[in-house]
């Protein structure tokens, strides 16, 4: 038998941290509550700080553990509109848990693998390791729920 990977254990715990701050940051909000922007001009709206920080962070994940990456529309990301908040929770438990799943289990973890990252605004044939894509995974969806935390105070 086989110790667990101390990185992915570490990033397990991380990752589930950030997913319950996000839920939590979401958690009440009416469908009018996720769209409004906190302040008029270049913020963004809950659904749409977490649509972004969910997508991605699936995308990032599965770049690190070798998983086929899910087919992803960044523009879209931050166009979302939110029509039902229940469906919108729903939504984000279900992702949060394609989420948990990349790690869970006999992870396939090459820190040093190359891998590119197609969504990419810049870069994206960029070569990357996978320890960059695993970092980047927990860093990028932990400055979003600061951002989903910091929303939902202002709302």
């Amino acid at each position: 038998m086989s110790l667990p990977d101390p990185t992915i254990e570490a990033a397990r715990d991380i990752l589930g941290d950030s997913l319950r701050e996000v839920r939590k940051a979401v958690d009440g909000c009416s469908a009018d509550d996720l769209n409004r922007r906190p302040i008029e001009g270049e913020t963004n709206p809950l659904a749409v700080l977490v649509t972004h920080a969910m997508q991605s962070t699936r995308s990032w994940l599965s770049v690190a553990t070798g998983a086929p990456p899910p087919e992803r529309d960044r523009d879209a990301e931050f166009l979302v509109v939110v029509d039902d908040a229940a469906g919108f929770l729903s939504w984000l438990d279900d992702i949060s848990a394609e989420c948990r799943a990349l790690l869970e289990g006999d992870v396939i973890y090459e820190p040093g693998a190359t891998v590119t990252a197609p969504w990419r605004t810049y870069g994206a044939d960029e070569p990357l390791t996978a320890a960059w894509a695993l970092l980047h995974a927990l860093e990028h969806l932990r400055e979003h729920v600061g951002h989903a935390q910091l929303t939902r105070q202002a709302l």
